[in-house]
């Protein structure tokens, strides 16, 4: 599977930040059909770090309802948590 097709986007939230800074850990948000070791090979053609681990986890999109009562849901996703080797960084900006 193509890179650019694995990674969507990664996370930088509180919580991601604090893992990225502590423990060399980062989020992603990832395709669905994506395996951990799709996910390991993208991260590191992109970034050129090594991986250590990957875990993987599904998100089901929540049921909300509009202004004028119309039901729906948001968007179904998957995310990863990235552990790199230590010493390895991934630059952000």
């Amino acid at each position: 599977m193509n890179p650019d097709r694995v990674l969507k986007s990664i996370w930088l939230t509180e919580k991601a930040n604090k893992q990225s800074a502590e423990l060399g850990q980062y989020t992603f948000e990832v395709a669905k059909g994506s395996n951990k070791h799709a996910i390991a090979e993208a991260v590191e053609a992109t970034f050129k770090v090594t991986v250590r681990r990957v875990n993987t986890q599904n998100y089901r999109g929540k049921n909300k309802r509009s202004r004028a009562g119309q039901p729906s849901t948001t968007s179904d996703y998957k995310k990863a948590i990235v552990t790199l080797k230590a010493g390895d960084k991934i630059e952000l900006v």
